[in-house]
C-alpha cells in the first residue's frame, strides 16, 4: 500500500488539472442576413452575398463566419422583430436584401453595420437627414433609376410600333418610394417616345392577378414589370394572365427574364449581392469601415429569354445575351 502516500499529491494534481481554465475559442464574426420576402429571383443576392464573403475566407463550412438567415415572409411586423432580435444580439454586420429591410434596418440601429443590396439610393428610400446626409452605417450596392430610361426604351425599339401610338401597361405599388417615383420617370419618358402609359395602382401581392386583368382589359401592347416589391413576389400571377391575353412582358430586372419576361436591361441580382458581399468581406477582415462607402451597382445586362422572344415573334439585337 506504498501508493497510498502519493494519493493526496497526485488528487490533487488531477484538481488542479480539471479546474484549469479551458483555451477560449475564437469567435468568428456573426452576419445578420434581412430578407423581406420569399422569392426566386431576390434569392439570387444572398447566393451572390455568400459566394462573395466565401472567396475571401468567410465560409461556414470552414467555420470561419457564421450567417444567421432570416426571412419576413413580406410580413412588416416580423421584419421588424427580426432587425431587433439581430441588434439585440449584437452582430457584426448587418446584411439587407430589398429596399423594406434596408430601410427597417437602419431605422433600428445606428451603429451595426447594414449592407445592403436589391435596393435605392438614400434618397429613395427616404432615410437621409435633414441635411440631406445617408446614415452613416449604410454600405453596400445600391440603385437609381437611370438605368430606366434604357430599359423602358427597349420596348418600342423591340415592338416598333407603326403608326399609332404603343400603349404600355404598369402596376405599381405607392406605399414602395421606388416604386413611385420610377412610374414617374417612366411617365416622362413615355412623352418623348410617342407612347402612352396607363398605370394601376396595387397594395399587395394578393390583389396582383385583379389589378393585371384590369390592366389587360385596357388593351395594352406591353406590359413593363416595374422595380417593385410586390411584381417580384407576384410575377408568376402577372405572367400567366399577359400570356392569356397574348401580351409581351419587358423589365429593368435581369432576374424576371428568366422567369419569362423578354427582355430587360437591369443589374444582375446575383452580382448586386456578390458586390454588396465583396464590401461586407473587407468589413470583415479590416474590423472598420473606414474607405468603405455605398456603391452604384457595378453590372448591369441586356438579356432577353427565347422562349418568350419566340412566342411573341419578337427578333432581339445581337447585343443581347440569351438567358437559360
Amino acid at each position: 500500500m506504498k501508493f497510498l502516500k502519493y494519493l493526496p499529491a497526485a488528487f490533487l494534481l488531477i484538481v488542479m488539472v480539471s479546474c484549469k481554465p479551458k483555451p477560449k475559442a475564437t469567435a468568428i464574426p456573426v452576419v445578420g442576413f434581412v430578407d423581406a420576402f420569399e422569392d426566386a429571383t431576390i434569392a439570387q443576392a444572398r447566393a451572390g452575398f455568400t459566394a462573395a464573403l466565401k472567396k475571401e475566407g468567410f465560409s461556414e463550412d470552414k467555420k470561419t463566419v457564421q450567417i444567421e438567415y432570416r426571412n419576413a415572409q413580406g410580413n412588416i411586423p416580423t421584419l421588424t422583430q427580426i432587425v431587433n432580435y439581430f441588434v439585440s444580439e449584437k452582430v457584426d454586420l448587418l446584411a439587407t436584401c430589398t429596399t423594406l429591410a434596408t430601410v427597417t434596418a437602419l431605422q433600428n440601429t445606428k451603429t451595426i453595420p447594414v449592407f445592403a443590396m436589391v435596393s435605392p439610393v438614400p434618397e429613395r428610400m427616404k432615410v437621409v437627414d435633414a441635411n440631406g446626409k445617408a446614415p452613416a452605417n449604410l454600405f453596400g450596392a445600391l440603385e437609381d433609376l437611370n438605368y430606366i430610361d434604357t430599359s423602358f426604351s427597349i420596348i418600342p425599339k423591340l415592338l416598333k410600333p407603326k403608326g399609332a401610338k404603343l400603349v404600355i401597361g404598369m402596376i405599381y405599388n405607392q406605399s414602395e418610394p421606388q416604386s413611385a417615383d420610377a412610374l414617374s420617370r417612366i411617365k416622362s419618358l413615355a412623352d418623348k417616345q410617342n407612347v402612352t402609359v396607363v398605370a394601376l395602382p396595387v397594395n399587395s401581392s394578393a390583389d396582383a392577378q385583379l389589378v393585371t386583368q384590369s390592366l389587360l382589359s385596357k388593351n395594352i401592347d406591353a406590359f413593363f414589370a416595374n422595380p417593385d416589391n410586390t411584381v417580384f413576389a407576384s410575377f408568376e400571377t402577372i405572367l400567366k394572365s399577359c400570356e392569356q391575353k397574348n401580351v409581351p412582358i419587358f423589365t429593368s430586372e435581369a432576374g424576371l427574364v428568366q422567369r419569362g419576361a423578354v427582355a430587360a436591361f437591369g443589374a444582375d441580382i446575383y452580382q448586386w449581392g456578390y458586390q454588396a458581399g465583396e464590401q461586407a468581406a473587407y468589413f470583415l477582415k479590416n474590423h472598420k469601415t473606414g474607405g468603405l462607402t455605398p456603391q452604384m451597382v457595378k453590372i448591369r445586362k441586356r438579356v432577353f429569354n427565347p422562349a418568350a422572344a419566340k412566342k411573341y415573334n419578337i427578333t432581339v439585337p445581337s447585343d443581347f445575351e440569351a438567358v437559360k
